[in-house]
């Protein structure tokens, strides 16, 4: 289930048995299964705005990681096929600054192939490297070293 859906899912059904017990209390001569259906309406419409709303006033800024310096671009190794780029920033960001992530891709299929690099602050990359090489990351043990630079091939010309 998608986490918006199953987020909004309680208020729907709230304000649709709301909606139901408001119209029914009116005296129409309207079948009770059509207030049921215009409250599923209603609501269908009304929470996935108000969640969008109520969403974006409490979410709490993210606090911007802009740094001025130097950096470094670290090799991330043994990643989940699962993980995402916010998941892997998350969790580098709570040892300093990053700047970026890039997780590998598959060409042809699109799929992730298990490694990307991390672009974060030069003063915090040692850091980051002794804390996270060998650290349980979504039940795989990751593998954090400096990245090389890419090789030219001499043999082309």
């Amino acid at each position: 289930m998608l986490p918006t859906l199953r987020a909004s899912l309680p208020y729907t059904l709230a304000l649709a048995v709301l909606a139901y017990f408001a119209f029914a209390f009116f005296t129409l001569e309207i079948n009770q299964a059509w207030f049921v259906v215009i409250g599923v309406v209603l609501a269908g419409v009304l929470v996935p705005i108000l969640v969008d709303v109520k969403g974006a006033a409490t979410s709490p800024e993210q606090p911007s990681q802009d740094f001025s310096g130097d950096t470094a671009t670290l090799y991330v190794g043994n990643l989940p096929y699962r993980a995402n780029e916010e998941a892997v920033k998350e969790l580098f960001a709570s040892y300093g600054a990053v700047k970026n992530v890039r997780l590998m891709k598959d060409r042809q299929t699109g799929r992730r192939r298990g490694f990307g690099f991390v672009e974060v602050s030069a003063k915090d990359a040692n850091k980051m490297i002794n804390k996270l090489n060998d650290f349980e990351f979504q039940e795989r043990t990751l593998k954090v070293r400096e990245a090389k630079e890419r090789q030219e091939d001499d043999n082309a010309e």
